[in-house]
């Protein structure tokens, strides 16, 4: 069974293109969901510097790849039902671990929106907003510190969100007949 992972930086769209996948039965896998298993399971408050600590700290435990190794589990479990979509992929050895375990049926889709379109979109988030000069120390973190650049660089395919929402359905519609397209 097929297991994308999506990868972009915050404010492209990786949740709204993960919806779509849902939409069309795939299974969802959100990475970051380990991390807030981890506040509830220590009982923390959930806000960023609770999460950055343990986003910290499973990196420090597994390494670059902690990500990836934490979800393998469940990743398995949700392929004996079908396809796979992966929200949240972060580095390249989360990239480098995932290829490595599953092979041609893995595909990184990258989505791309240019940084002024993010920051518009991420100043107006209810949950989890960020103001510009916040959205921009965010991508500089990801891409110098997460390793996050290499995989977006090395996405088997990229699709543009700089659009509506109807906009976005056509581009995923795009790869997924581009995925048709690979299987044959």
């Amino acid at each position: 069974m097929a297991v994308v992972a999506i990868v972009g930086l915050a404010g492209a769209g990786k949740s709204v293109l993960a919806d779509h996948f849902v939409k069309d039965g795939w299974g969802l896998i959100h990475f970051g969901d380990a991390t807030m298993e981890e506040l509830a399971r220590r009982n923390l408050p959930v806000n960023e510097a609770n999460e950055r600590a343990i986003r910290e700290e499973l990196r420090r435990e597994h390494g670059m790849a902690a990500y990836a190794v934490v979800n393998l589990p469940g990743i398995e479990r949700a392929r004996e039902r079908g396809p796979v979509a992966l929200d949240g992929l972060y580095s390249w050895e989360e990239y480098l671990t995932l290829r490595e375990r599953f092979g041609k049926e893995f595909v990184l889709l990258a989505i791309y929106a240019a940084p002024a379109t993010r920051y518009a979109r991420l100043a107006k988030r209810a949950v989890r907003g960020l103001a510009p000069e916040e959205a921009a120390a965010r991508d500089r973190s990801e891409i110098e510190k997460l390793n996050k650049g290499g995989p977006i660089a090395y996405a088997d395919y990229t699709v543009s969100n700089e659009g509506t929402i109807d906009d976005l359905r056509r581009e995923y519609e795009k790869f997924c007949t581009w995925m048709e397209t690979r299987r044959r």
